[in-house]
């Protein structure tokens, strides 16, 4: 990740190359408030959204986007949460939509978060994997970050990688890489599923639930349509994101995406078998990292 990060701190200054953006650092320029509570609010590059009984509360990018990296810094919800869910994912639209999902699934006291990732191609999902947070995601901001090119889309918390899932649409196996995606970000009740499986409710008392946002930054290609197929996914200087330094991850990346996955992961969709009756998504038979 250090080639990863380094080339981050080289984005941050304001930059615009044809279709191709490097954000400036605020998120009241790049999201906007969709719907919900009227407690949430967007301050400079700060985004505070909040839940209670009434409702939740949502945001979403203000352009469209195809390969890239996207990353926020996200606090948690503190203390008992069992039953909320705050969200941070790309989406594209319609019933054949796109997704690439982060979701924090909350806790009573004194138990760890999960998280919770899924892709969908075409509106196919049912490609999930999960985790327990090795850290206390409540007490500090952490980055989670979606790195989405032409081969793979990979997850990172802090700059560690937990998850790749590769494109295989020559071996006919769905791959995000035809629809301009926003990034959302939401905080909702889920309490019919969200903690062990829906057996722990939301405890209104504590409400209302507040989830933080800071440093939102999708240093991508602008989506302008169909051309920008091509356009987004071509070898070229400007699309850093295809150049063979983020076509794999390097020795040290996968060791610890190995350690992230051998000590922390709770649920392997490629591992249910009893789910699929046997026959598992074509994917699960492919090298993924």
């Amino acid at each position: 990740m250090a080639k990863f990060q380094s080339f981050s701190i080289a984005l941050l200054v304001c930059v615009i190359v044809s279709n191709h953006i490097v954000v400036d650092a605020n998120i009241s320029k790049n999201m906007a408030i969709t719907w919900g509570n009227s407690r949430s609010k967007i301050e400079g590059d700060s985004l505070q959204l909040v839940l209670d009984q009434s409702t939740g509360s949502g945001a979403k990018s203000k352009r469209d986007f195809l390969f890239g990296s996207f990353e926020a810094l996200i606090k948690l919800v503190p203390g008992d949460s069992a039953g909320v869910v705050t969200a941070y994912y790309l989406s594209s639209t319609g019933s054949a939509h796109d997704e690439i999902d982060y979701e924090f699934l909350g806790n009573v006291s004194g138990q760890p978060y999960t998280i919770h990732t899924n892709i969908f191609t075409q509106g196919v999902g049912n490609r999930e994997q999960q985790f327990r947070v090795w850290f206390d995601p409540t007490t500090d901001f952490h980055n989670y970050t979606i790195h989405w090119n032409p081969n793979a889309v990979v997850w990172y918390i802090d700059g560690i990688p937990i998850r790749v899932f590769r494109n295989y649409e020559k071996q006919r196996i769905g791959f995000p890489n035809k629809q301009g995606m926003r990034v959302y970000t939401s905080l909702w009740n889920a309490d019919d599923w969200a903690t062990q499986g829906g057996r722990v409710k939301t405890n209104w008392a504590n409400a209302p639930f507040t989830a933080s946002f800071r440093h939102f930054r999708p240093r991508a290609c602008y989506w302008n349509g169909v051309a920008s197929i091509s356009q987004c996914a071509a070898k070229s200087p400007a699309n850093w994101w295809t150049s063979p330094a983020y076509a794999q991850l390097s020795a040290p990346q996968l060791a610890k995406l190995n350690e992230i996955q051998q000590n922390y992961m709770i649920y392997d969709y490629c591992k249910d078998t009893k789910r699929f009756n046997g026959q598992m998504p074509p994917e699960c038979y492919r090298r993924q990292f």
